[in-house]
């Protein structure tokens, strides 16, 4: 982050202890900048193009009250804006104020309007905002953590992808838009564009669904700083629930870290009138298998959103891997249709969740033959005497180079092992088609080296990081019970 960006970041973050007294959380506090954000924004670009936002309830009207003129007024603003359909109204969707006392209210508007945000270049403006998500990530208490994939994973995953140009590009559970603007940032790189890439990249390339009010305006303010949907009349995120069925449309990337939480679940009333949580089963024709199964629900709904020979990286927790019953089936079937390539084995204590245990699956689709497209599938072992913490010995882009290098994006079918008899430690080795589908349910929890934390209690990880993972191995040992249960009913 440059030293300009920071420097804003502190100076709003600041600020957000002072709200902090009042009980409004890190999240409450970038939501409201997300609003106030965009209407500054929107006020200097006038000068370049016509606002969309009617008179009135734009950014100069914010200006001139105070007290509970002010308050009332912007109550206004969020209610009618939330209207319609498009960017805005995604942006704006539900909103309220969270700030209770006007006087602060005030003191926002004033830090907020002292800076001439497009003044600044589009990255400063983007890197603000990703700092203000990545602390508000920080506050484990408010679960935001969840939505907030780690930055250095997401570029190493897109740097062994290398989206392209004119490729289109999803993500169907996009959170705050970690992967849409890697990628976006990726193909900028790349060389200059020409008039008709650059429109397709800013435009139309980059699509992602967010089930999570909150979540997706953080996500659409999120790519509207960095220039994505600027002038887009339809809004490149959609609120809604994507497992719910076929969007109709095809990529030819899907990147994605679909939420942690296991079982999918509907709100349903009972005979008294109590509103209870109960698991609920996708059916569609498109997928291989119903399951109440979140993340192997979101693993057949990517291989829907790819195009003939679309490639998709997706992180999904071990589970995924080992699962008997639905989950035995998808890996079959993805391993038939797909080419499932390569395999990243993630440590704990990357994640603000504490104790989840994931991985990144690689797949290729490809079109109906006899026998199975998988023919090796090559695991990198991210996590085995690896000790990643959040604060200690943060995840790095640079500790995941070699991961990297031995993937071979380049030629990913020139492809060299680093495990051998001679070097028991090497952390990369292939698996082939046939010991993959004969291993117990096509298991593909898949682990070779030494686990050294075994042996010497001096390495064992932190208490509490020991005490996360141990509530996540009970947790998805009740629901493979659950899921037994389910069977035999």
């Amino acid at each position: 982050m440059t030293n300009t960006s920071s420097a804003i970041v502190q100076r709003l973050w600041n600020y957000c202890n002072v709200l902090r007294d009042d009980g409004m959380s890190y999240g409450d506090y970038v939501e409201q900048l997300t609003y106030l954000l965009f209407l500054k924004m929107d006020e200097e670009q006038q000068l370049l193009r016509p606002s969309s936002i009617p008179d009135g309830l734009r950014w100069s009207s914010l200006i001139g009250r105070d007290g509970d003129a002010l308050e009332v007024h912007y109550r206004h603003i969020l209610a009618e804006l939330g209207k319609g359909k498009g960017l805005i109204p995604t942006i704006f969707r539900k909103a309220q104020n969270r700030i209770q006392d006007p006087a602060k209210l005030r003191r926002l508007v004033e830090l907020i309007n002292g800076e001439t945000w497009m003044g600044l270049d589009i990255d400063v403006k983007g890197e603000i905002y990703e700092g203000l998500l990545e602390k508000n990530a920080q506050d484990v208490k408010s679960g935001a953590g969840q939505y907030f994939t780690p930055r250095p994973l997401i570029k190493a995953i897109v740097d062994v992808m290398q989206p392209g140009a004119l490729m289109d590009i999803a993500d169907p559970a996009c959170g705050t838009g970690g992967f849409l603007l890697s990628a976006f940032n990726y193909i900028t790189k790349q060389g200059q564009l020409d008039s008709a890439a650059m429109a397709h990249l800013l435009q139309k390339a980059l699509r992602g669904w967010e089930i999570v009010d909150n979540t997706a305006r953080l996500c659409v303010m999120n790519l509207y700083l960095h220039g994505i949907g600027l002038d887009s009349i339809e809004s490149p995120i959609t609120v809604a629930d994507s497992l719910a069925g076929d969007p109709g449309r095809r990529f030819d990337m899907v990147l994605t870290n679909p939420p942690f939480g296991k079982k999918s679940s509907v709100s349903v009333v009972t005979d008294d009138g109590d509103a209870k949580r109960e698991a609920h089963s996708y059916v569609r024709d498109d997928f291989w298998v119903a399951t109440s199964n979140k993340q192997l629900n979101f693993v057949q709904h990517v291989k829907t959103l790819l195009k003939m020979h679309g490639r998709a990286a997706v992180v999904v927790p071990d589970n995924v891997l080992f699962e008997g019953g639905a989950g035995e089936t998808i890996r079959r079937n993805l391993m038939k249709e797909c080419d499932v390539h390569t395999l990243l084995r993630l440590p704990t204590g990357i994640f603000y969740a504490q104790g989840v245990k994931a991985n990144v699956i690689f797949f290729d689709r490809k079109p109906a033959r006899e026998g199975a497209w998988t023919e090796r599938l090559w695991i990198y072992d991210f996590r085995t005497n690896i000790n990643i913490t959040l604060k200690q010995n943060p995840l790095t882009r640079a500790v995941l180079d070699e991961f990297v290098t031995c993937y071979n994006p380049a030629n990913r079918h020139e492809r060299k092992a680093t495990y051998s008899e001679t070097n028991l430690q090497g952390r990369w080795r292939a698996y082939d088609y046939d010991e993959l589908a004969g291993r117990d349910k096509a298991n593909l929890d898949i682990f070779w080296l030494r686990d050294e934390s075994l042996e010497d209690s001096a390495n064992l990880p932190e208490p509490d990081i020991l005490a996360a993972e141990i509530v996540e191995d009970l947790r998805a040992a009740l629901e493979q019970f659950e899921a037994i249960g389910e069977e035999l009913q």
